[in-house]
């Protein structure tokens, strides 16, 4: 017999699972869909599963709280494409007031860059006859975008590439303030801006100075020091080019969980955050500056929904949904949306096995329940778009139109 605990766990439990047959045939799912007009017409039981979710309510609120409180600091606002790698989330980035949209790889700067975004900052140095030979059309087409250095001879490429392409590119130098490229701060980094200087075809836009090590420290007062300490580098190698007569009005650095720390640290301009739009268990583990262990300053807007599509045991059902929907660099793995009383393991490529502890809802074969992602930027690219929910209705569909631009 059903205990009351379980029953009443599995009534609270029971609204996040959808379940019902749709009223559509699925060619007229997909002729919705090809469509683009979406709105009023899909709800997310009509959706292919495994799908990629994001929950428009959380998103808008994760996106103004962020742009509101950088420009209460005076900082500027320039959100990492690599998240998201959907032109559509940029321009509503934009739209909220980013200056700009940072892409990791030239490619992602190029699909961005083709949708009509600018203010664009190439996260990845250049490097390489073609690469650059591509760099230079992108700085033809968008003048205002900014790619780094870290290397002299890199330099010298790019120099002379931009003058036979007849263009000025804009330069930052990369610090080595994380644990991957860069130029060490201090007298290294000096040394590169003084020889770009006699160049004629660079021009000297700045420092960017991505502590990413930073972002995933455990507890906010560790955290924070280790954001500062580093971020300390960056400020003072900004004062000893000023004090060389190199003018450096841009710093940008930053990220989901030093927001709130590299925004107060006098010299830091720019913060070029990512993940807050959609957040994941990773950053849910990191903890607040209100001392909770849950990292809760934004809201988990971003799920991969899934369809049970077997049931070998009271205690165990199985979902289409596995390595191949969501990314498995992290030791822990996913969690129902609702924090059901439910494991997850993976089971294989196409699937996942749960495992239904006490209380937990009886699922059925053809039951759709969604999962919080471990990280959300390898996971986004494993699909080619994303679903735009207010509740239960499907509001847009965004292309993932940079999914597999990594070169």
């Amino acid at each position: 017999m059903q205990s009351r605990r379980a029953f009443l766990a599995g009534t609270v439990m029971a609204p996040a699972v959808l379940r019902g047959a749709s009223s559509y045939t699925w060619t007229e799912v997909e002729k919705i869909l090809a469509s683009g007009n979406v709105k009023g017409k899909l709800t997310k039981d009509d959706l292919p599963t495994p799908a990629l979710l994001v929950n428009l309510d959380a998103f808008e609120a994760n996106v103004s709280k962020m742009a509101g409180y950088l420009k209460s600091k005076n900082r500027g606002f320039r959100p990492h494409g690599k998240t998201h790698k959907c032109p559509e989330i940029a321009k509503r980035l934009v739209a909220a007031g980013a200056v700009g949209n940072c892409a990791a790889k030239l490619s992602e700067a190029e699909v961005f860059a083709r949708a009509g975004l600018s203010g664009l900052l190439v996260t990845t140095a250049v490097v390489g006859k073609y690469k650059i030979e591509r760099a230079m059309k992108l700085a033809a087409q968008r003048p205002d975008t900014i790619f780094v250095v870290d290397n002299a001879q890199n330099l010298r490429d790019l120099d002379a590439a931009a003058g036979a392409a007849k263009v000025k590119l804009n330069l930052a130098v990369d610090l080595l303030v994380g644990g991957r490229t860069g130029i060490k701060a201090g007298d290294p980094a000096v040394a590169l801006v003084e020889g770009m200087q006699g160049l004629k075809n660079v021009r000297f836009a700045g420092i960017q100075a991505y502590a990413g090590q930073a972002s995933h420290v455990t507890g906010f007062e560790k955290r924070k020091q280790v954001s500062r300490d580093v971020m300390a580098t960056a400020v003072e190698t900004r004062r000893m080019l000023e004090k060389k007569g190199i003018a450096c009005n841009w710093l940008s650095g930053g990220s989901t969980g030093t927001y709130n720390i590299d925004s107060e640290i006098d010299g830091v301009t720019e913060i070029q955050p990512g993940s807050f739009m959609f957040m994941d268990i990773d950053y849910n583990r990191i903890g607040g500056a209100d001392g909770n262990a849950h990292y809760g300053d934004f809201r988990n807007s971003l799920t991969v929904m899934a369809t049970v599509v077997s049931k070998p045991a009271d205690s165990t059902a199985i979902v289409d949904a596995g390595l191949k929907a969501f990314s498995t660099d992290r030791a822990f793995p996913p969690e129902t949306k609702d924090k059901m009383p439910v494991t997850y393991a993976f089971g294989g490529d196409e699937h996942g096995k749960l495992t239904l502890g006490e209380g937990a809802y009886a699922f059925q074969v053809g039951d759709k329940l969604e999962f919080i992602i471990p990280h959300c930027d390898p996971s986004v690219n494993l699909y080619d778009r994303i679903f735009a929910c207010r509740g239960d209705q499907v509001e847009a569909v965004w292309a993932v139109a940079a999914r597999g631009m990594s070169q």
